[in-house]
């Protein structure tokens, strides 16, 4: 069935999340909590992008906490801000300079603001086959899950103790989880040598300076980490964030839609690339991650978005030395239930023995390719399933 949008998901009655009514900013215990559930998917690039290549560490933290702070008055929903994953990985693998950093988000941004303005992406989606969403939910998902246990084995008895802590305290729905794991496990992390020293703190004020690329730092930027993120971006951020956003909220299907976070990405990264900042977009894992640990407003993203915003502004270098007494393991133990959600999202089981076999396919593409090639191979299986060329008996 295309007509009824890559976006959604065949979902039984029983799996729906309780209908109540709709509060754009909740504040709460479970939204502070929320607020700090995706930090295993932004400290580590965060972290390498201002240690390894030297990015201002004001520029980075106020552009990501101005982001999310429009993200979540804009959406009033938690939706996530994120690094871009293949750009953040073309910056940190060939040492990229400032410049080609801030050219990278312009191009960008100045894509997808005209992608939104297109409409192309919300005409694709209604006619992208069901199964193909669902099978990306599910590949990231897992991708997610098992980054999630690589960076717990750096010190498994923390992450296993992190791990044990949420799974404690989760069905409680009234303790900030996430921010309790956090902080217990930063001070076991601590005690246990994990962690570097406290570092000295002073209060200042902090602004990011203007950064304008030359135009060999725009072609670098174009070739290294423009390219590679266009698909990654279009997939998982939007068409899948679009998707995972309509099952945890269906009676606000219209409020977080491909048009808009195209949108957001493009507005975001034009603001703040020319700042300092790092390319942003709106994760689908991330999005599960502010949900399991129990954000269901705009206030999450509001709270963590107030948090870097102090922290670039008052705190500049300072705010970065912080962030970095955060073990690995603890965000790894985050991130596991973050992708095990995401996972769970993809609902398999709710599809005919064809159309399983397709998201399978794409979930184990997801994890052997990069995302537009998992796509791009699950599109045209699932063509042919629907058209009735292909058979699974």
């Amino acid at each position: 069935m295309s007509g009824s949008g890559a976006a959604e998901q065949a979902v039984t009655d029983a799996d729906m999340p309780e209908k109540t009514k709709h509060v754009r900013f909740a504040w709460g215990s479970q939204e502070v909590s929320g607020a700090f559930g995706d930090l295993g998917t932004f400290l580590p690039h965060v972290v390498a992008a201002i240690a390894v290549v030297g990015m201002d560490p004001t520029g980075v933290l106020v552009g990501f906490g101005l982001f999310y702070m429009f993200t979540g008055g804009f959406y009033g929903l938690p939706v996530a801000v994120q690094p871009m994953k293949a750009a953040s990985a073309a910056v940190l693998v060939d040492k990229l300079p400032a410049g080609a950093i801030a050219a990278s988000g312009m191009m960008i941004g100045l894509f997808f603001a005209l992608l939104a303005m297109t409409g192309l992406l919300g005409r694709l989606a209604k006619i992208l086959p069901r199964t193909v969403a669902a099978g990306l939910q599910l590949g990231l998902g897992m991708a997610l899950a098992l980054l999630g246990l690589k960076l717990m084995a750096t010190g498994m008895w923390l992450g296993a103790a992190t791990a044990a802590v949420i799974v404690l305290l989760l069905p409680t729905r009234r303790l900030p989880v996430a921010l309790i794991a956090l902080v217990a496990g930063t001070a076991a992390g601590m005690a246990g040598g994990l962690t570097p020293p406290l570092p000295e703190i002073s209060l200042g004020f902090h602004l990011p300076a203007l950064v304008v690329p030359t135009w060999e730092e725009v072609t670098l930027g174009f070739d290294r980490a423009v390219l590679p993120q266009l698909p990654l971006t279009i997939t998982n951020a939007i068409i899948v964030a679009a998707a995972l956003s309509r099952q945890l909220f269906p009676d606000h299907g219209d409020t977080v839609t491909e048009k808009r976070l195209a949108l957001t990405t493009g507005i975001g990264n034009l603001v703040a690339s020319a700042f300092g900042g790092y390319p942003m977009c709106h994760g689908a894992g991330g999005m599960a991650a502010h949900h399991r640990f129990g954000a269901r407003s705009g206030a999450a993203p509001i709270v963590i978005g107030v948090t870097l915003l102090a922290l670039g502004l008052l705190l500049g270098e300072g705010g970065y030395n912080l962030l970095k007494l955060i073990p690995d393991p603890v965000l790894g133990a985050l991130l596991l239930f973050s992708g095990i959600d995401l996972a769970q999202a993809s609902k398999p089981h709710t599809y005919d023995q064809d159309k399983v076999f397709v998201i399978l396919i794409i979930a184990a593409l997801c994890l052997a390719t990069p995302p537009a090639i998992a796509f791009l191979v699950g599109l045209a299986l699932a063509i042919c399933v629907e058209k009735g060329w292909l058979r699974i008996s």
